[in-house]
């Protein structure tokens, strides 16, 4: 006679669901989905930071740390900065990141090697500890941190149209005004400005490792 068969007991749906709620009463977490509207993602295990999602509110311009700071003494205090480890970014606004690429050829630096890239569509950063909640060892911090209760995506600098740039700076060529495309005037846009001073501190960072010693310049 055969036996009949035991069951196999079915997974506990328990620490799945604790791990949920820990998630919702993640201050971390509050903070940007309710205080900014920032969409966030959990880490990619117990314990691992929540991620933030970018293309979505923001993109990030990602430059190491010595070449962001150097690049920050030039720039006003207006979008939201963040550190994390040997990494800066440094916010700018959603579709930015797929304006670098021909951004940086307009500005020559196309073909030049530089630690510069930019996070868009799709893409997942650490979410940085909140101002005033303590954060772990390591952990991504907020060196200007978004407000809450302000229009945070009016702060990001944008690019109106490159196509619209390209043809005033060809003009001023033409009748000899001369203005150089490198400067703010040139480019009238906020992300002009930023791409070609991050591109100029990378730059510096590189000749500087390169050759061991401090540049002549500043």
């Amino acid at each position: 006679m055969a036996l009949p068969s035991v069951p196999q007991p079915r997974p506990s749906a328990e620490p799945r669901t604790r791990r949920a709620g820990a998630l919702r009463d993640d201050p971390v977490r509050r903070w940007y989905e309710r205080e900014l509207g920032w969409p966030v993602r959990p880490g990619p295990g117990p314990g691992a930071a929540l991620r933030l999602v970018t293309g979505v509110r923001f993109d990030v311009l990602q430059l190491p740390a010595e070449a962001g700071f150097a690049a920050l003494r030039h720039l006003g205090p207006k979008a939201p900065v963040a550190l994390h480890g040997g990494t800066m970014r440094l916010l700018m606004a959603a579709g930015s990141a797929d304006e670098l690429p021909g951004l940086l050829d307009w500005l020559e630096w196309g073909d030049i090697p530089l630690d510069l890239t930019a996070i868009g569509s799709g893409g997942l950063i650490d979410a940085p500890t909140p101002p005033g909640l303590p954060g772990s060892r390591g952990a991504a911090v907020w060196l200007r941190p978004p407000e809450p209760g302000h229009e945070v995506e009016a702060a990001l600098p944008s690019l109106t149209t490159l196509a619209a740039l390209a043809p005033r700076a060809a003009a001023r060529a033409l009748d000899g005004s001369g203005t150089d495309p490198h400067s703010g005037s040139a480019a009238g846009s906020d992300l002009v400005r930023l791409v070609d001073t991050a591109a100029t501190q990378c730059h510096r960072v590189r000749l500087r490792r390169a050759s061991n010693q401090p540049l002549a310049f500043s």
